[in-house]
């Protein structure tokens, strides 16, 4: 299937992003994670200063999905700085509806947000019994820092950043 375009993602796409977040979620068996709707990547991903930036994979109409969609997929990324290599991209999502794979349009995705800004690293995380798509980003030759570097990656949220942020000193500067 030829696809039309892979292109910047508009506010007005945010509806169809948002179904593909939950499908992306249900895929991973958490879709109760899930606590953002469209309207809050309408105003994350589209105000003066973005949180994120977005691509979406949209086919002609005489090949919409099942469903009735014509946007199939999406890469969801922003920008980050390694003090050690420079500029960088993060990519929080990549996926592409299960009918439309194999067709090369996640590789359509990845690509273009991997060259974004002239970044030199594009990172991002994959769940560990998820092989399918250990198996393609391993084909494109990512390589695993768990494995290779030991690295660990943590987070803070909820109570915890709560906690976090009340015991830091007040300092005047």
């Amino acid at each position: 299937m030829d696809f039309a375009v892979v292109r910047a993602a508009k506010q007005e796409d945010c509806k169809d992003v948002s179904r593909m977040i939950m499908e992306l979620a249900v895929y991973m068996n958490m879709p109760n994670q899930v606590k953002i709707s469209h309207k809050e990547l309408e105003q994350d991903g589209f105000s003066e200063i973005p949180f994120f930036h977005c691509l979406v994979a949209e086919g002609p109409e005489e090949h919409k999905s099942k469903e009735g969609h014509t946007t199939v997929g999406y890469a969801l990324y922003f920008y980050t700085y390694s003090t050690w290599k420079g500029r960088a991209v993060y990519l929080e999502d990549l996926y592409v509806m299960p009918e439309f794979r194999g067709k090369g349009i996640g590789k359509a995705l990845l690509s273009k947000v991997g060259k974004e800004q002239q970044c030199v690293r594009l990172q991002f995380k994959v769940l560990d019994w998820s092989t399918p798509s250990l198996d393609f980003y391993f084909s494109k030759g990512a390589q695993d820092l768990t494995a290779t570097e030991g690295w660990h990656l943590l987070r803070f949220d909820g109570e915890a950043l709560d906690r976090l942020a009340n015991e830091a000193p007040k300092m005047n500067l």
